[in-house]
């Protein structure tokens, strides 16, 4: 191995890991797809994913704000409005999660044929 190479090697070690940071865990992606399919407020985002608590949904979806795939928008309505919006930087994620759902359904697949 040359060390030009061990330098890529490791650059792409960090992009996974960047990657693995921001959309890892295991709510992270059913809520952007929960947002992406019009469950814009929080007690609807909730109620489409089964198990998610409200601690964990509020963590979560600060953390993608602080990433830049959702926006949040209060509105001074009474009682006050609030709703989440994918990003158009959030759109940049569309090939990870179809590649996902493609990994996920042969795998899903293979094991139950063996």
């Amino acid at each position: 191995m040359k060390p030009s190479d061990r330098i890529n090697f490791e650059d792409k070690i960090k992009y996974v890991q960047d990657t693995q940071y921001v959309l890892g865990g295991k709510w992270k992606l059913p809520i952007i797809i929960s947002i992406y399919h019009g469950n814009k407020r929080f007690n609807e985002i909730k109620k489409s994913i089964p198990k998610i608590t409200n601690r964990v949904l509020s963590k979560e979806l600060k953390h993608l704000e602080d990433n830049l795939l959702i926006s949040r928008s209060v509105y001074d309505d009474f009682p006050v409005r609030i709703v989440y919006t994918l990003t158009d930087y959030c759109y940049s994620v569309t090939e990870v999660l179809e590649s996902m759902e493609r990994w996920g359904k042969q795998h899903r697949e293979k094991i139950k044929s063996k």
